[in-house]
């Protein structure tokens, strides 16, 4: 039984997209997996599962959120480890812990793409590039930046969600505390 960390992109966000994370529990518990157990109203989801391979159970959970809700979502999924080394590796650890966030990446892109984003600088912003996430660190507060979801998406041609560290960090704990 392997631990999952699944992290939706764009629902319950100004309208959009409703589930309800009672529906989305119950909808991952229809799918046989077992300690089901969602983060706050943006779609994160800690679930253990019998499936080894994350891009099959992506494909799994991505096809029935679409067939029950009648909308596409993109599903990000993650280990207890990986959230681990996210953690140990983030190399805004001088930082105000608040203005940190993490900007995961569906798939991983292409070095080329990846190469071309590290010469891009932000006058207030900063980010570091991870394994498969994006490190933010915004002084100003994430609404005020450029480096959005968007913004990552157009450079890197990848879909990406960003939480904050906050989020990150609890989810992690639910992940460990298994």
């Amino acid at each position: 039984m392997q631990t999952y960390i699944s992290i939706l992109r764009g629902i319950n966000v100004s309208g959009q997209k409703k589930i309800r994370m009672v529906e989305l529990k119950s909808l991952y518990e229809s799918l046989g997996f077992e300690n089901v157990q969602s983060y706050v109203q943006s779609g994160n989801v800690v679930f253990d599962s019998e499936e080894q391979d994350a891009i099959k159970l992506r494909g799994t959970i991505e096809a029935q959120i679409e067939s029950t809700f009648g909308f596409s979502v993109p599903v990000l999924i993650r280990t207890g480890d990986d959230f681990q080394r996210i953690i140990k590796s983030h190399p805004f650890k001088d930082k105000e812990a608040i203005r940190v966030l993490v900007t995961f990446l569906y798939q991983r892109p292409d070095e080329s793409k990846q190469e071309e984003l590290r010469h891009y600088k932000d006058k207030v912003d900063h980010f570091a590039i991870g394994e498969q996430e994006i490190y933010l660190f915004c002084p100003g507060g994430y609404g005020k930046t450029k480096l959005s979801n968007t913004f990552f998406e157009k450079k890197l041609g990848v879909i990406c969600t960003t939480r904050n560290w906050k989020s990150v960090n609890a989810l992690y704990e639910m992940a460990s505390q298994r």
